[in-house]
């Protein structure tokens, strides 16, 4: 059936060739006899002129443009006949040089022959389906139906008996030998492409790569099917034949490299050997390897190498997790084979070419990442790892080598990198891995992944050497040309070494205290420091603090965190941790690195997370009852006044986005000192009790309006839409506090909560009267500044926290302590409402007046229609006697009083008109 398919497809294809080129030659034939009439006659032809766009536009066929430049062109002079034609050596050696499927490779030299000013104006056409027919697709077919040729010839004498085995497989070698030596004698013959496009359709590598697949059927079916010869023989035979397609990839294009890769690496698994030697598959491999390598890096054929890359790795990683009793010696040559092929050959330099200063190779992605997991495995697996861990170091540290000596090859880098703070984090992909510090071990799926042993120790320092040697080194020497080779440098310069120490100290060291990593810690400041120094002393121009300077700085940073934690107990591990964003800040004197002041940002990003996990800052059980004066007043209030110093220091040397951040920090944790305060004074000595009270919402509530003032400010001097719109949610959040839960859940009205003994300083006041003050100068300072909505907001919540604040002040003068609403209410208090919220109306109407606000002038009519109500529907029934009197009385005095303040104000309103 698929023989019969091929046919017709051959036919047809066939049939529309013959017919097409019949009407072209026709075509072809006119046009000559009319050139020779023209000849004849004696008209002179002048020179070649381009056609017309009219004309050039209207053709659509190749071979019609070709026809019309032989119509158009008189004969070159003599001397350009000359200079055009070229020995048929020079030829060949043209075709070799330049393969059909090498896209982008040298033109071979010599001068360009002249070409016809027609066919140059006209424009790069797309072959149509008839083209593609006939010269593309046409050949796929034929070399396929070739190839299956020799294999259906070899089925046939199977089934027919004709032949014998021996017969069957010689007949189909020949007809491998002869395809391949047909597709040579085409290439030597001068074969050029007929048609611009068809590149893919070079019939000399069809051919070849045809005839090398009927030769590896040939030889499989020899060792496979019939057992003509053993697997040595049938291995070598394979080998070779792939290995050769590979070499006559030169001349014929790297589309047949790859027919030849792909069969060298699938040979090992086409072989079958009762006993396998290792050694013979991975010498095989390496001389696969490197035979690609040379060929890749002559042509430059990317895809070729990685794909060579990628297929050692496979087999590598093959061999290590499934293979019985892994030679460990085999494992380290095959890795140590493709690093010296990636840097010796692939990236190898001809003579007098030069490295480039820029550019990243990614075919050398394939590589890192096999020799990466080859040295995870030596790490992890028990069978490695029982013995030592050096063979996983030495490839790690030989990837290192092989980046610095080959800059392009930086994906090395990140693999050896990744590898290091893989193994010593225990996080190995794709196993679970269970760590157990007491026990000294690292479990993945339940087995010992490796020993925590003094040679892990050992190992690790050295490792870290490296990174830091190599890491700095070379950013330095490419701070200047290259940022992201550099800062990549740097990066793993600092990463690897602060992975190890943070692994071996939780691996061996006390986690408490340990003064011995802790001076590590700070050695690797000081290296970092003066590393970020020297690096930053080779850019052009220098002392830029670029992306390299930025990196190791930071990592000075991460190095002193760690120190302060393994040197110092919590509660003087937060103090300092916040005192030392003092040092970035006042570097900035002496350098103006972008990073100096983004590191003091760290701090209070770091000093919150420490808050946050501890907001006791020296555990419940450890902080004092003593108010006031406890491990919370420089826990909170030494980063404050640390934060404020370098705001204020960045404010005269940098004066950028770190100055605004760190002034909001210190804003906050200012706020929070005074807020924490409280809390534990309020709660004699406990900060961390479950249900909130309205003091200690209040407190929130105070923190929230602050935070929107701060933002507001910072955001007047330093435009910021993070801050504009951050600022507003402060507002909005702390209105959302005060209504659902001051006026409504925590209301001491409803709730019968204690007031407090003390007449004016007690909970009303901090939750009623502060929130009241705080919203109000808030929308005071933020008018002009913000939307009128929000400053609208916050003087209507002020108006009603005053109001309620006074409203439950009477209360509390009347009924104590304990104000809960089912107590009742006597006449004089009743009398002593009405009264107050007059007084108040009026006393928002002058504010409202005094500060134009149409808000609080609402509020005061609000309020005082509220009094009038309460008067007649409620004072009426209530009250009695002189009380009952002086309701009224006062009341149609206060709305007398203000209906002339009105008539006042209007009659000088049109006076000014």
């Amino acid at each position: 059936m698929f023989e019969s398919l091929i046919g017709l497809v051959a036919i047809i294809a066939l049939f529309v060739i013959i017919s097409r080129q019949q009407s072209r030659i026709g075509l072809i034939e006119r046009e000559l006899g009319a050139l020779r009439s023209l000849v004849l006659s004696g008209v002179h032809v002048g020179p070649p002129q381009a056609k017309p766009v009219e004309q050039a536009a209207n053709d659509s066929m190749p071979a019609d443009a070709a026809i019309a430049a032989v119509t158009d062109i008189a004969p070159p002079p003599a001397g350009e006949v000359a200079a055009e034609e070229k020995p048929p050596t020079e030829v060949e050696a043209t075709e070799a040089a330049s393969g059909p499927w090498a896209a982008g490779e040298a033109a071979p030299a010599g001068p360009a022959p002249a070409q016809p000013v027609a066919a140059t104006a006209k424009p790069a056409q797309k072959p149509d389906i008839e083209t593609a027919l006939g010269t593309r697709w046409a050949v796929w077919v034929g070399g396929i139906a070739l190839a299956l040729g020799g294999l259906f010839l070899i089925r046939y004498t199977i089934e027919a008996g004709i032949f014998g085995p021996g017969v069957r497989l010689s007949m189909a070698a020949m007809l491998g030998l002869v395809l391949v030596a047909v597709g040579e004698f085409i290439r030597r013959t001068g074969f050029k492409m007929p048609v611009q496009g068809v590149a893919g359709a070079y019939i000399p590598a069809i051919l070849t790569a045809a005839g090398a697949f009927i030769l590896f059927g040939t030889v499989y079916a020899a060792h496979g099917v019939y057992g003509f010869i053993g697997p040595a023989l049938a291995f070598t035979l394979l080998g070779a034949i792939g290995v050769a397609t590979i070499a006559a990839a030169l001349v014929h294009g790297k589309a047949l490299a790859g027919v030849g890769l792909l069969g060298a690496v699938v040979t090992p698994m086409l072989v079958a050997s009762q006993a396998p030697n290792p050694w013979a598959l991975f010498g095989y491999l390496a001389i696969v390897l490197a035979a690609t390598g040379v060929i890749a890096r002559l042509r430059d054929w990317k895809l070729l190498m990685a794909a060579a890359f990628v297929g050692t790795g496979l087999w590598t990683i093959l061999y290590m997790t499934d293979a019985p009793g892994t030679n460990l010696t085999v494992v380290l040559f095959i890795n140590a084979v493709t690093l010296a092929v990636l840097a010796l050959v692939w990236l190898g330099r001809r003579g007098g070419e030069a490295e480039p200063a820029r550019g990243f190779d990614w075919p050398s992605v394939a590589p890192g990442f096999f020799v990466g997991l080859s040295a995870m495995a030596l790490f992890v697996d028990p069978a490695y790892a029982a013995g030592d861990a050096l063979p996983g170091a030495a490839l790690i540290a030989a990837l290192v080598a092989v980046a610095l000596y080959r800059p392009l090859a930086l994906a090395l880098l990140h693999a050896a990198g990744l590898a290091t703070v893989l193994v010593y984090l225990g996080i190995i992909p794709p196993t679970s891995v269970v760590s157990d510090f007491s026990g000294g071990a690292l479990g993945v799926d339940g087995l010992p992944a490796a020993v925590a042993d003094t040679l892990i120790l050992r190992i690790g320092i050295v490792l870290g050497l490296v990174f830091i040697a190599a890491g700095f080194w070379a950013a330095r020497k490419f701070a200047a040309s290259a940022h992201i080779r550099a800062a990549s440098w740097a990066a793993w310069g600092v990463v690897a070494p602060l992975v190890i120490l943070l692994a071996l100290w939780f691996t061996f060291g006390n986690l408490d205290r340990d003064l011995v990593y802790a001076a590590v810690a700070a050695l690797l400041v000081v290296v970092f420091a003066t590393g970020g120094e020297w690096i930053a002393r080779g850019e052009q121009p220098p002392l830029q603090g670029g992306a390299a300077v930025s990196f190791a700085l930071g990592g000075a940073a991460v190095a002193a965190l760690l120190m302060l934690y393994m040197a110092f107990g919590s509660g003087w591990t937060t103090m300092l941790l916040g005192a030392a964003a003092i040092v970035p800040a006042l570097a900035t004197r002496w350098r103006a690195y972008p990073v100096l002041g983004w590191i003091s940002v760290a701090a209070v990003i770091a000093v919150l997370g420490r808050i946050a996990f501890d907001p006791t800052i020296v555990g419940a059980e450890f902080l004092s009852r003593t108010p006031v004066f406890n491990w919370l007043l420089p826990g909170y209030g030494v980063p404050a006044l640390a934060f404020g110093f370098a705001a204020w220091q960045l404010a005269r040397t940098t004066n950028g986005r770190p100055r605004l951040a760190m002034e909001a920090g210190a804003a906050l944790f200012a706020v929070l000192t005074v807020a924490i305060l409280v809390r534990h004074a309020m709660h004699r000595g406990l900060i961390d009790m479950g249900a909130a009270t309205l003091a200690e919402q209040a407190i929130y509530t105070l923190i929230a309006i602050g935070a929107g003032a701060i933002l507001v400010a910072v955001d007047m001097r330093s435009p910021s839409l993070v801050l504009r719109y951050g600022s507003l949610a402060a507002g909005v959040v702390s209105v959302a506090f005060i209504v659902i839960q001051h006026f409504v859940a925590l209301n001491p009205l409803f709730t019968d909560e204690s007031t407090g003994r003390i007449p004016v300083f007690n909970l009303l006041f901090l939750a009623y009267l502060l929130p009241a003050l705080a919203a109000g100068g808030l929308a005071l300072y933020a008018r002009d500044k913000r939307p009128k909505w929000y400053a609208a907001m916050l003087a209507l919540v002020a108006a009603l926290l005053a109001f309620v604040y006074a409203t439950l002040s009477v209360r509390r003068l009347f009924k104590g302590e304990f104000i809960g609403l089912w107590s009742g209410l006597g006449q004089l208090e009743t009398y002593t409402y009405s009264a107050l919220w007059l007084i108040i109306g009026v006393a928002l109407l002058t504010a409202g007046v005094w500060l134009k606000s149409q808000v609080l002038r609402v509020a005061s009519a609000a309020l005082i229609s509220v009094a009038v109500l309460k008067v007649f529907l409620f004072d009426m029934s209530e009250l009695e006697g002189v009380l009952r009197a002086l309701s009224f009385i006062g009341l149609g005095a206060v709305l007398i009083g203000i209906g002339l303040f009105y008539q006042r104000l209007l009659t000088r309103a049109a006076r000014g008109t």
